[in-house]
């Protein structure tokens, strides 16, 4: 899949699982109350964290965002994981990648607004947020932009984002898996899983099927959301 399709499943997934974190019920001690904003900094966080198992591409969307720093960046993890889609296209890394985001918002929260301006970047040079021909003002715009997301996040509480980062991980894999190649969702087990229903990355499936369902998805989701939220305080209000 391409990165446009990767984080606009992050930010759908979110949208959709939104309404269960706060379930009590359901998630037990685990569940958390969740804020209209806290929602849309999810969606974004999301989005960004369903293109990190591409950080195993050393030709992909993220080795290009910031030039020879993203290039060395995704070689390393390409060499520690074994290649892409290898490890980081698995459970282990997705549960792996949201327990380490919940453990910086707990215990370095600072640590955490380095890597949630990468997230943001990511997000946002998955969606397409680059100029041919451009490089550097693209880099420039991307990192002014992520800088301004940090900023306006950098006092929500985010406890809940290791579940928007294993989710948005989670997203990634679940789309590679549609393609020919499937992933090893069981690493270290080699086994891949897939599902061959988008024959070609980038192809007229993904173009005219998956990315139109989703982004129709993510409009009827925060939608939902929204409605439900002035819904809910109109009716405490009554």
């Amino acid at each position: 899949m391409m990165g446009h399709t990767h984080a606009l499943s992050g930010a759908v997934a979110w949208l959709a699982v939104a309404p269960v974190i706060p379930d009590h019920q359901l998630l037990g001690v685990y569940a958390m109350s969740l804020s209209p904003a806290q929602i849309a900094a999810g969606a974004v966080v999301c989005a960004g964290a369903a293109m990190l198992p591409d950080a195993d591409h050393q030709s992909g969307t993220i080795a290009n965002m910031y030039g020879p720093i993203t290039r060395l960046l995704t070689k390393i993890v390409a060499t520690v994981s074994g290649g892409h889609r290898h490890a980081t296209h698995s459970l282990l890394f997705a549960i792996g990648a949201g327990a380490g985001s919940w453990a910086l918002t707990v215990y370095a929260p600072k640590a955490w607004l380095g890597v949630l301006f990468l997230l943001i970047g990511f997000g946002l040079h998955g969606i397409g947020l680059q100029f041919e021909k451009k490089a550097e003002f693209s880099m420039l715009l991307n990192a002014v932009l992520a800088a301004g997301g940090v900023f306006l996040m950098h006092n929500l509480d985010m406890h809940w984002a290791g579940y928007a980062v294993a989710l948005g991980c989670l997203a990634h894999v679940a789309g590679d898996c549609l393609t020919p190649e499937g992933c090893p969702v069981f690493w270290p087990i080699q086994w891949r899983m897939g599902i061959p229903l988008v024959p070609r990355t980038d192809g007229n499936v993904e173009k005219w099927v998956v990315t139109p369902i989703l982004t129709l998805g993510g409009i009827v989701l925060a939608i939902r959301t929204t409605l439900g939220d002035s819904l809910t305080h109109w009716l405490n209000k009554s």
